[in-house]
C-alpha cells in the first residue's frame, strides 16, 4: 500500500476520463489517496469521490462517482446542444455540425451571459445538489479535499479546504465566464478555477506529509496541430491559458528539487515532490473541442474505459516507483524547446487495446 496526493484537471465532460482513471485507482486498492485538489470537472469529481468514501470507502466511492455522471448524462438528455443524425451514424463525438451549438458558441462570443441568462440558470447546479452531500464531504476524514477558484477582482486563485467547500464553490470552479454569471461566494464574484490553478498543486505542499502526486491531466501542454478554426484557436487559447499556472508550479517543484539534490536546501525543511501523471493525449487529440459539452452516457462510458485503461498502464508501468522517484519528467515538460516528433506522447499497450476495441459511436462493453 501506498499513499500518493491526487490532482484532477477540469475539461467539461473530458473530466469523465478521470471518473474512469479515479475508478481503476480504487479497484485497484494499492494506492491511499491523502488529499485530492480538483478544479473546474476536477472538482465534481473530487466531491463525489470524497462523498462515496465517506458513506462506503472505495466501493462507496466508486458507486458515488458512477451515479453523479449518470445524473450528468441524464440532465443532458435535455440539452438543445446535440450531435446531428450524421454524426452519430458515423461515430463522431463533435458537436461542430450542430446548428445549435454553433448558435450558443456565437452568442457566447457577442453576448454577456447576463444578458443572455439573466437568471443564473446552470443545469449542473442540480446534479450537485442532488448528487453530492457536502456535510458529508466535510466530514469525511480519510481523504482532504480542496477545490480552486478565481477570483474575478484580485485575478488570483482562491482554494477553498474541505470545511468550505458548498454546491457554490464547486459551480465557481467550473464557472466559464462567457457562458455563466460569475458565483458569489461571501460577495466575491469567481470563476472557473482553471484561470489560478488547473489544478493548484500548492495545497499538498503545506496541508499534507506525502510526497508522491499523481496528476490526471485532460487538458494537453503540448500540441503539433495549428488550430485554424475559430473554435479551435478559441480552444487552444483556453489551454494555453488554464496551463500555464500548472506549469509556473512544475518550475517551482523543480527549482525546490534541483537544490535540495545540489544541497543547497535542507532537505528536512523541504521536500522534494515526486509527480506522476496519466494522460488523456491520445484520447482529446482525436477530439474537438466541442465534444466538451457532450453529455451523452455512450460517450461518457467511452472516456471513462478509456481512462481505466490509462489507469491499468500507469499501475504497470510506474507503480514500482511511487514513493521512490518521479516518473514524469518535469525538466522536458518546462522546456521552452522541444523538437517537433517528442511533441506526441504514445498511448499505453492497455489504452491501444481499449481504443482498437471501443471504436467511437459504440457503446461500451
Amino acid at each position: 500500500m501506498k499513499t500518493i496526493n491526487l490532482a484532477l484537471q477540469g475539461g467539461g465532460s473530458h473530466g469523465a476520463f478521470s471518473w474512469g482513471v479515479l475508478d481503476a485507482l480504487l479497484e485497484d486498492g494499492r494506492l491511499e489517496f491523502e488529499a485530492i485538489s480538483g478544479t473546474s470537472a476536477g472538482a465534481m469529481n473530487a466531491v463525489a469521490l470524497a462523498d462515496g468514501w465517506a458513506k462506503g470507502g472505495r466501493d462507496g466511492a466508486r458507486e458515488s462517482l458512477h451515479e453523479f455522471w449518470q445524473a450528468v448524462s441524464r440532465k443532458g438528455r435535455f440539452s438543445p446542444v446535440q450531435r446531428t443524425p450524421l454524426d452519430v451514424i458515423w461515430g463522431n463525438w463533435s458537436l461542430d455540425h450542430s446548428p445549435t451549438y454553433r448558435f450558443f458558441d456565437l452568442m457566447s462570443r457577442v453576448f454577456s451571459p447576463y444578458d443572455t441568462n439573466p437568471l443564473g440558470l446552470n443545469p449542473l447546479r442540480d446534479v450537485i445538489e442532488e448528487q453530492i452531500d457536502f456535510e458529508r464531504v466535510k466530514r469525511c476524514g480519510a481523504i482532504k479535499t480542496f477545490v480552486s477558484a478565481t477570483n474575478v477582482w484580485t485575478g488570483k486563485v482562491r482554494v477553498f479546504g474541505q470545511e468550505e467547500l458548498t454546491p457554490d464553490v464547486v459551480m465557481a470552479s467550473a464557472c466559464l465566464p462567457t457562458v455563466f454569471q460569475a458565483v458569489e461566494i461571501d460577495g466575491v464574484p469567481y470563476w472557473d478555477g482553471g484561470f489560478g490553478g488547473n489544478p493548484a498543486l500548492f495545497p499538498f505542499f503545506y496541508e499534507t506529509e506525502t510526497q508522491d502526486c499523481l496528476l490526471v491531466q485532460i487538458n494537453p501542454i503540448e500540441t503539433d496541430k495549428t488550430p485554424r478554426s475559430a473554435i479551435e484557436i478559441q480552444d487552444r487559447m483556453n489551454e494555453i491559458t488554464f496551463n500555464s499556472a500548472l506549469l509556473r508550479e512544475f518550475r517551482a517543484i523543480e527549482f525546490v528539487r534541483r537544490l535540495i539534490a545540489d544541497r543547497r536546501l535542507d532537505g528536512t525543511s523541504y521536500r522534494a515532490i515526486r509527480m506522476h501523471r496519466v494522460a488523456a493525449d491520445a484520447i482529446v487529440e482525436e477530439l474537438s473541442a466541442s465534444s466538451k459539452v457532450n453529455a451523452e452516457w455512450t460517450f461518457l462510458e467511452y472516456l471513462k474505459e478509456m481512462g481505466r485503461a490509462a489507469a491499468a498502464d500507469f499501475l504497470e508501468q510506474n507503480f514500482d516507483a511511487v514513493g521512490e522517484r518521479s516518473t514524469l519528467d518535469l525538466t522536458e515538460e518546462i522546456s521552452a524547446h522541444v523538437l517537433p516528433h517528442t511533441l506526441k506522447k504514445p498511448a499505453g499497450k492497455r489504452m491501444r487495446e481499449a481504443m482498437k476495441r471501443m471504436r467511437p459511436g459504440r457503446p461500451a462493453a
